[in-house]
């Protein structure tokens, strides 16, 4: 069986096909592997982020925001840095949770430039605090409504269970990241479940009934919304000023870096 570093390289080495190596700034983990919750049959998705070509840029082209799936089912999706800098200004976990995998493959020509967005990870995940929560229970929201949805790639799941158990574990972690994140713990700890592993594993591996998962769904609902009023409560809907300069500074500073080198292997 492959590690998860080999699989992550799998998913490097599908784009490479797609991309010149230079216009790709890494690939990066996200999913049940960066919080200790995978299990055998877990599938490994990936971020991977992109930089235009000259071209691109100077005929405007539209930027890549796309979802490729893998002959195995594994997802990665391809994302413009220009969207991607735009996804830590909105705050989303989703894409926030890169700056802290193990699992990474950064290219060595913006190694530099990344390494100046873990410095400050903490910072980009406090950029605005206020919005952090509306990502999260939005998140959450999402997962509650989710776990009986007749997806088709679910019917099976649905068959057995009566609900989906992944969707659960979902949103119970989503409550715990966001009780803790909202008690002032690092956003690095708050993707830790820490004592909380064990439960959330039971729980995606089909635990409970399907009355026991909607009285828990209900419940964990009701508590996010109400941690989210409170959180609104005692956060300012503000941007730090510093950090905002920090991401357009990467962003440009990797872009140069992209075209200058095109434009010289043209020369």
């Amino acid at each position: 069986m492959l590690s998860t570093m080999q699989r992550v390289q799998e998913h490097l080495d599908e784009a490479l096909t797609h991309f010149h190596k230079d216009q790709i700034v890494g690939i990066f983990l996200q999913g049940s592997q960066n919080y200790g919750l995978d299990t055998p049959q877990s599938d490994v998705d990936t971020k991977l982020i992109v930089v235009p070509s000259f071209k691109d840029i100077a005929m405007n082209r539209k930027p890549v925001s796309t979802t490729h799936i893998r002959a195995n089912d594994e997802h990665t999706d391809w994302k413009d840095i220009r969207l991607y800098i735009q996804t830590f200004r909105k705050q989303n976990l989703n894409f926030l949770e890169i700056l802290y995998t193990d699992f990474a493959i950064v290219n060595p020509i913006y190694e530099k430039q990344w390494n100046r967005l873990l410095e400050s990870r903490e910072a980009i995940t406090h950029f605005n605090p206020y919005r952090s929560v509306q990502s999260m229970k939005g998140i959450a929201l999402e997962k509650y409504h989710a776990m009986e949805h007749e997806y088709p790639s679910k019917i099976e799941i649905l068959k057995k269970y009566g609900y989906d158990p992944k969707q659960l574990h979902h949103l119970v972690r989503v409550e715990d990241y966001l009780s803790r994140y909202i008690a002032g713990e690092s956003y690095g700890s708050c993707l830790d479940p820490g004592p909380m592993k064990q439960e959330l594993i039971e729980i995606k591996m089909g635990k409970y009934s399907l009355a026991e998962a909607r009285a828990m769904a209900d419940k964990t609902k009701a508590h996010v919304e109400e941690m989210a009023e409170y959180a609104y409560s005692i956060y300012p809907n503000k941007e730090d000023p510093e950090v905002n300069a920090l991401l357009d500074d990467v962003q440009y500073e990797i872009m140069k870096t992209a075209v200058e080198k095109e434009l010289s292997e043209d020369d």
